[in-house]
């Protein structure tokens, strides 16, 4: 069986992770749909540049994970940790149906898929330290 497999970055601003509203009424992570020849790092690069419209450096590799996003529908899930490059204003694709930033200290109060909720919480430890 094989599986799609989406990369994803955290992209934290002043206490806040970037998250992108869905179609199917959840929050997530920017990224997008790996290619074929293309590597994770590169896909994150294309994808949130797609998405936001900013220019990010792709930081450590944090985690990597099967989600069921529909029934019978699984995507391998990676994420990574990203460092802003330009901070300029960020806009939303019409992949999405909107964007915030969500103070980190809430992300379990969203609808958010709990791999990507782990993502943040190790992204945001390691920048602590």
């Amino acid at each position: 069986m094989e599986f799609p497999v989406s990369v994803k970055g955290v992209l934290l601003q002043q206490g806040s992770v970037v998250l992108l509203a869905n179609e199917r009424g959840e929050w997530e992570l920017p990224g997008g749909r790996l290619e074929p020849g293309e590597t994770p790092e590169a896909c994150l690069t294309r994808e949130i540049a797609e998405e936001l419209g900013c220019v990010v450096e792709i930081g450590p590799l944090l985690d990597c994970w099967v989600y069921e996003v529909l029934p019978a529908r699984l995507v391998v899930i990676i994420t990574y940790g990203v460092e802003w490059r330009d901070v300029g204003d960020l806009r939303v694709s019409n992949e999405h149906q909107g964007l915030t930033l969500a103070p980190v200290a809430q992300v379990t109060e969203l609808a958010l898929p709990a791999g990507y909720r782990r993502a943040i919480h190790r992204w945001v430890a390691m920048q602590r330290s």
